[in-house]
């Protein structure tokens, strides 16, 4: 496996001067990233296959273990707070619980983000397998070519970032990797689902003084009104940035904001241009 060879380069790496030590880790990084869009077009079909599952009700899965599991966790708990995605809609697989794909009883409207750096990882390959057999989209993320998971998987996605500066030590190369591409597929799937509007995050959670005065800045931008008017409009829309926006652009109550966001399927731009 790729992600476990020691690499000549870094045989020496013990006895280098840290800013060589830095060097060689940010080099890392960027390889990294290059890796990630090396595997646009598995990252873009991800998107395009996960959308109709996820816009009739499916949960977003994710199954890992270790250090791959850990990066998995940190993109899934953030998409509640900053995109308002239902904390229902998330799961997390990680190794150690047997019984964890039977109790999340995966269908076929869910979609399975499977990752293991090396590819071989078990738990990952049979809660790839199990989703599959029960209908789900089964995405497998590894950092190893033609390893099990990427075979198992129904869209794999390979980010070839080859030996660490450490070797076998993936959280550094693999895991920059890994996390950069569920950004990819994760964010590209809040924005297709109308949860971002002019590059605005219009879903977010008010829920602290920082957050409401970002959401205030947000109305007053993509309204045009006055601070006072964009003021009342968020208290009388209990703090929903798209239902302020609707109400400032004409909407005649919360009620019929709503309504506009219903029949747009949650759209901010389409409800906009329906008023």
């Amino acid at each position: 496996m790729n992600t476990e060879y020691r690499s000549p380069r870094y045989e020496e790496v013990d006895a280098w001067p840290a800013g060589d030590l830095v060097d060689a880790i940010v080099e890392g990084q960027l390889a990294a990233i290059a890796a990630v869009r090396q595997a646009r077009p598995s990252l873009a079909r991800a998107i395009e296959a996960a959308l109709p599952r996820l816009a009739r009700g499916g949960r977003l899965v994710y199954a890992g273990a270790g250090t791959s599991g850990r990066i998995a966790a940190q993109d899934a708990v953030e998409l509640a707070p900053t995109f308002d995605w239902p904390e229902d809609r998330i799961v997390l697989l990680m190794a150690g619980g047997p019984g964890a794909l039977d109790e999340a009883s995966v269908g076929s409207d869910d979609v399975v983000l499977a990752l293991a750096a090396s590819g071989r990882t078990p738990y990952t390959i049979a809660a790839l397998a199990h989703a599959r057999r029960h209908g789900a989209l089964g995405i497998g993320i590894a950092n190893n070519p033609g390893s099990a998971l990427l075979v198992a998987a129904e869209i794999a996605i390979l980010l070839d970032t080859g030996a660490e500066v450490v070797a076998g030590s993936t959280r550094m190369k693999a895991g920059t990797a890994q996390k950069a591409a569920l950004n990819a597929i994760s964010t590209g799937l809040m924005v297709r689902l109308g949860r971002v509007y002019r590059g605005y995050m219009v879903d977010m959670r008010s829920t602290n003084r920082k957050l409401v005065e970002r959401a205030h800045r947000m109305v007053v931008e993509l309204s045009g009104a006055g601070d006072a008017a964009v003021r009342a409009a968020l208290e009388a829309a209990g703090g929903r940035i798209k239902v302020a926006c609707l109400l400032l652009r004409g909407a005649p109550s919360v009620a019929a904001a709503e309504a506009a966001l219903e029949a747009s399927a949650g759209q901010l731009r389409q409800a906009l241009e329906a008023l």
